[in-house]
């Protein structure tokens, strides 16, 4: 019976030992701190790694986190300077760097990170239009930034960020922006139209003005290499005639032929056959009679051959004169040669 209980007295020993040890000895992650009181009183932090405590005095509170955290706080509504309501959605981003004041320092450190960043978040954007808020995000962060970080490090964390998620105005400014968008992207699109018919405008006259140009220089060349070919014709005609020095009978020859042309010509409502025609008629006629030295080729023909074919030269071409009179005055009845 005594050794019954001698047996367990000893496992109670054996498991209270175990125990205490186990009480005794604390780990502590990586990146972690853990706070120890001593009869209630603030001892020390425990650091990572194997820690020793005394049982039963020491009393080691839960883990504080060391790592940088990250909190994302719910919309809250925010009243602008041109009293607009809007919901903005922030997100924190902090680290603990003294355990001791987190803990003794303020009772909730994340709730009040919370109220301290709605607070400060009034507070900037009461001062700010909508517009203004919508497009300043940069500066709200660095103002929120400025302010809780000088608040939270009496307690013992540091504000590495302060990031704005979203600012949601009310429908009816959602509305409004929509519609104002829609006019300003209708406005541009307006003024780039009006802006590449101008220019196509001003190309195409400009294209114009470049086609009358060329076109006016290409007619004034062409004019000016016509009369230039015009002069050189004539010049030549003139050198050759001076040239050839022509005789008073191919001249009248070439007067006669030339009548019929005279009497053909549309506006000739009245002409006038002068009296030289006589005397060119009788000039071509002496011309034809006359005898021409025999050339090497006809030297051989007999004289009556000669003589027979100078009258009826002289036949034809009188005959010709006659025709050229008389198709003269078909041409216009009322016309006839000068007394």
């Amino acid at each position: 019976m005594e050794a019954s209980a001698v047996l367990v007295a000893g496992l109670i020993a054996a498991v209270f030992a175990v125990f205490t040890v186990l009480r005794a000895v604390r780990i502590v992650p990586q990146a972690r701190a853990r706070n120890v009181e001593r009869l209630g009183r603030y001892h020390r932090t425990l650091r990572p790694g194997l820690n020793v405590v005394i049982p039963y005095i020491d009393r080691v509170y839960p883990v504080i986190d060391l790592r940088e955290q990250v909190v994302s706080f719910k919309p809250q509504p925010v009243i602008t300077e041109d009293n607009l309501v809007v919901e903005i959605d922030t997100v924190l981003y902090f680290q603990v760097t003294d355990p001791r004041a987190a803990a003794y320092e303020i009772a909730n450190f994340l709730q009040a990170v919370e109220q301290l960043t709605v607070t400060t978040l009034r507070n900037v954007v009461g001062s700010m239009d909508l517009e203004k808020t919508l497009t300043s995000r940069d500066t709200i962060n660095s103002q929120l930034r400025g302010v809780l970080d000088e608040a939270t490090g009496k307690w013992g964390l540091r504000v590495n960020r302060v990031e704005i998620k979203a600012i949601d105005p009310p429908q009816s400014i959602k509305d409004a922006m929509e519609k104002q968008m829609r006019a300003e992207r209708d406005k541009r699109a307006a003024i780039l139209g009006a802006e590449g018919q101008r220019q196509s405008q001003i190309l195409t006259a400009e294209g114009d003005k470049q086609s009358s140009v060329l076109r006016a220089e290409g007619a004034r060349t062409a004019e000016i290499l016509r009369a230039e070919g015009q002069s050189r014709a004539i010049d030549e005609v003139f050198q050759a005639v001076h040239r050839n020095d022509p005789d008073p009978k191919l001249l009248a020859y070439q007067y006669l032929q030339a009548l019929p042309q005279l009497a053909q010509g549309p506006g000739s409502t009245f002409w006038v056959i002068p009296g030289e025609v006589t005397t060119a008629l009788q000039a071509v006629s002496r011309a034809f009679g006359e005898v021409l030295p025999p050339s090497p080729a006809t030297h051989a023909r007999p004289a009556e051959d000669r003589a027979a074919q100078a009258a009826e030269d002289a036949a034809q071409a009188a005959e010709a004169a006659a025709q050229a009179l008389a198709d003269a005055a078909e041409a216009d009845p009322t016309s006839g040669p000068l007394p």
